[in-house]
């Protein structure tokens, strides 16, 4: 879907669209562009001049940005990934429009939009930063540009708290910084983090890694963290990108690795936190995955419910049970049955079907993987998966129509999918034109008016207002959040 800015001086497509709705329209997903020389300011201030001096050196060099400094030969020697190219908003207006607050606010009713969650850019990749103080010394640096710059303009633009994953005491402390020193009200966090694999006898460092998608199977306990977020009433929203893993290492082309990066991820983490039993344990934790969309999310639902129909601990041992298999009348159907090569191997057929050969011996304890989340229905499944989990998804992304779909989705739920503008990165090519795009959806009859509400205002609301019923409070939408808010209590 694309469609065409309006004439310069009128008023914008969205703008009209934005007149003929009967409820606000959140931006759940803008993107500032930091200004890095103003960064540098603030790690200096924060670490020292040489802190600065390690960032630039690991931007230039290391194996992200390092693919621009090295021959072609190199590159694909090493496997460095084809990073991001000409990736950020391609015309003036919108470059400068992600760069400062204060034009973004002014032409926030061109884009028909009310209120903007706005993330970083450069925050994205400085959570991945494996140098530990380094880490810690950007992100803080982050968080305190990124709160001046917005400081004045929280009643429409509000901006998140960039949060470090690599332990859940360095995600609590800085949390807590930007909580309680910052007055932010919003985090963006790494959903899955890069662990490094350890395989020589001297304990190097090989170039190989693990995926730790915290929810379950992670180096560390994770649930003081989401205790922590229930304390200080902030929703973790992840925004983590997979660009690098196996998969998604091409040195040619930064599509490849780009298509579907951020959904990969982020299936990755949710699944985690559903068999991890996060949702179980803190069931009034709304969790977001941002500029993913939410296609996948249906898909993993729906396969969460068949694996447990036919791999519940029940089902393991009515169905699937391998001592259930009578021996003697397989090894009658094979001989009947099977070509005159199966039936000159009857001899050696009963040592080679028995459970011995096919399967280890299993101990009870890992046989019911659905322990931790403690299903035993399938509207367990539904209850700790639809209500936890909402989903940033970008304007012309026409999938959005599957996660209201009420005939399609099991048990007739709908998912919580919410309107991601990605306004500041080179897929949005005219900021004025999202809304516009997003309302082709209930032009097309894909979405009605009421699901186009809940997405583009109602789910934004309940994920963020949910924790916290003050988020809005002092915004230009104060009023109509709480009104949403007070319909769901």
């Amino acid at each position: 879907m694309t469609r065409r800015a309006s004439p310069s001086g009128g008023k914008t497509e969205s703008a009209a669209i934005r007149e003929r709705l009967d409820h606000p329209v959140i931006d759940n997903d803008g993107h500032m562009i930091e200004i890095e020389p103003v960064l540098y300011d603030y790690l200096a201030e924060v670490a020292g001049p040489a802190m600065v001096d390690r960032y630039k050196s690991l931007m230039k060099d290391g194996r992200f940005w390092g693919w621009y400094n090295r021959s072609r030969d190199k590159v694909r020697d090493m496997r460095i990934k084809r990073p991001p190219h000409w990736a950020l908003a391609g015309n003036t207006v919108d470059r400068a429009t992600a760069m400062v607050p204060r034009l973004w606010r002014d032409r926030m009713d061109e884009f028909g939009v009310d209120f903007t969650i706005v993330y970083p850019t450069l925050g994205l990749h400085t959570l991945a930063i494996a140098d530990d103080e380094l880490r810690l010394s950007v992100v803080r640096a982050n968080n305190l540009m990124n709160a001046d710059t917005f400081r004045g303009h929280e009643d429409r633009i509000m901006t998140v708290a960039t949060i470090p994953m690599h332990t859940p005491d360095e995600a609590i402390e800085e949390l807590e910084f930007a909580i309680h020193e910052l007055g932010m009200k919003a985090m963006m966090m790494e959903g899955v983090v890069r662990r490094p694999i350890e395989t020589d006898a001297d304990g190097a460092v090989a170039a190989s890694f693990w995926l730790d998608p915290l929810g379950m199977d992670s180096l560390y306990d994770y649930d003081p963290l989401w205790a922590k977020c229930m304390e200080l009433k902030v929703a973790p929203t992840t925004h983590s990108h997979s660009m690098g893993w196996p998969n998604r290492t091409s040195p040619t082309s930064f599509n490849y690795n780009h298509i579907h990066n951020f959904a990969e991820s982020s299936e990755a983490c949710c699944k985690a936190m559903f068999f991890g039993g996060v949702t179980r344990r803190f069931p009034d934790l709304t969790i977001g995955f941002l500029e993913c969309g939410v296609a996948w999310a249906v898909s993993l639902y729906h396969d969460i419910i068949e694996h447990w129909e036919k791999r519940n601990r029940i089902a393991l041992d009515r169905d699937l049970n391998p001592a259930n298999i009578d021996q003697n009348a397989l090894l009658a159907l094979l001989a009947e049955h099977g070509h005159d090569r199966v039936q000159s191997k009857a001899n050696e057929l009963a040592g080679y079907i028995s459970p011995a050969f096919w399967n280890n011996t299993e101990d009870e304890a890992d046989l019911d993987e659905w322990a931790k989340c403690a299903i035993e229905t399938e509207e367990d499944i539904r209850d700790l998966f639809v209500p936890n989990f909402f989903f940033g998804c970008e304007a012309d992304d026409r999938c959005i129509a599957w996660a209201f779909d009420e005939r399609v989705n099991e048990m007739n739920v709908k998912f919580n999918a919410m309107l991601g503008s990605d306004i500041g990165h080179w897929d949005v090519q005219d900021a004025t034109t999202v809304l516009a795009e997003s309302y082709e959806l209930v032009e097309k009859n894909l979405l009605s008016h009421d699901d186009f509400r809940d997405f583009t205002f109602a789910n934004a609301v309940s994920m963020h207002g949910g924790m916290n019923p003050d988020f809005f409070k002092g915004t230009v939408i104060e009023a109509e959040a709480h009104a949403v808010l007070s319909e769901s209590t």
